[in-house]
């Protein structure tokens, strides 16, 4: 090989090398995102972080994040969303169905990536997963698909279960799925089915009082940003009414819930920033795909079920990707 044959095939092989996001960034641009969520998750937050800095972008070098949380008061969001679009941001990352609706309602021109949501189709967020159209993209989540393994896994912990609860919330847009598909799971089980609905923290608390009345004998957890902020005062009711609960995701059960399984939420925004990468390198949000997990998790707080009076089975315990002692 000559030299100067050399030099080039030197340059490429560095060029293939190099970030691809560092090669994409404007030269002394600096980027601003705005970050809209309903409360304070620092695992998010860091994971999202980390999504930006692994593609190239440094807080306080080449990137502003304007952070709004509405400290868990849901008529804070609307007010909330319209500071970022007043302040001209490059893109809103906006957390769950409640932040992206706020956003959606204040601009239409402004990219939003979503973070996660229950049936971005439904709540009119994008016109299909495929071909998002619009201004609005980013990463979908399967709660509702779900019903029938978090209707299993609570049979097998509770293997003379008749009676099942499910607790939802309406401000989430995932209620909706997940209302049709677990009832549609306990009756195929032989399971007699009650559900209840709380967007209050006293409409919590209603609601576990109502299902130790109708005598529940284990409760599915509806999702939704509201419940993650009242987390750790579910996982404290269902341990006073000895209710076996399923969750959503693991935060629940760091709470001291019993289980959860489902998708691994730091991983959704890691991969939210995949897309505020590629729009601020030019692409338009309606014509990049809605994305769904890609790796679910089985949670156990071995803790809670003794706490509950519960045994385990070994091959569930076998099957979790973590036991929390």
């Amino acid at each position: 090989m000559g030299c100067v044959q050399r030099r080039r095939f030197l340059i490429a092989v560095a060029l293939l090398a190099a970030p691809l996001a560092a090669v994409a960034q404007q030269p002394g641009k600096v980027w601003r995102i705005g970050f809209l969520a309903l409360s304070f998750q620092p695992e998010y937050v860091e994971a999202f972080r980390k999504g930006m800095r692994d593609l190239g972008y440094v807080e306080g070098r080449n990137l502003v994040i304007e952070w709004r949380y509405a400290d868990g008061k849901l008529e804070r969001m609307p007010e909330l969303a319209g500071e970022l679009v007043q302040l001209k941001v490059d893109v809103i990352v906006a957390s769950a169905s409640v932040a992206i609706g706020a956003a959606q309602k204040v601009t239409s021109t402004i990219p939003i990536v979503m973070t996660t949501t229950g049936d971005p189709v439904g709540a009119g967020f994008v016109k299909s997963l495929a071909h998002p159209g619009g201004n609005i993209t980013g990463l979908s989540n399967m709660r509702g698909d779900l019903a029938g393994k978090h209707v299993d896994i609570l049979l097998a912990v509770v293997p003379k279960l008749s009676r099942l609860g499910l607790l939802v919330t309406p401000t989430s847009t995932t209620t909706p799925s997940i209302v049709e598909s677990v009832p549609a799971a306990a009756r195929k089980a032989g399971l007699t089915m009650v559900v209840a609905r709380a967007s209050t923290p006293q409409e919590i608390d209603a609601a576990f009082a109502l299902l130790s009345r109708e005598n529940m004998g284990a409760v599915v957890m509806g999702s939704g940003p509201f419940f993650n902020v009242h987390r750790t005062r579910i996982a404290e009711l269902g341990i006073r009414y000895r209710l076996p609960i399923i969750f959503g995701n693991r935060l629940y059960v760091e709470a001291g819930g019993l289980m959860s399984y489902g998708q691994k939420l730091d991983e959704s925004y890691v991969r939210a920033a995949s897309y505020v990468n590629k729009i601020l390198r030019g692409a338009k949000p309606g014509d990049l795909p809605v994305e769904q997990p890609v790796t679910l998790e089985f949670v156990i707080n071995e803790k809670t079920a003794k706490a509950l009076g519960l045994t385990i089975p070994p091959s569930l315990l076998a099957r979790a990707d973590e036991v929390i002692q």
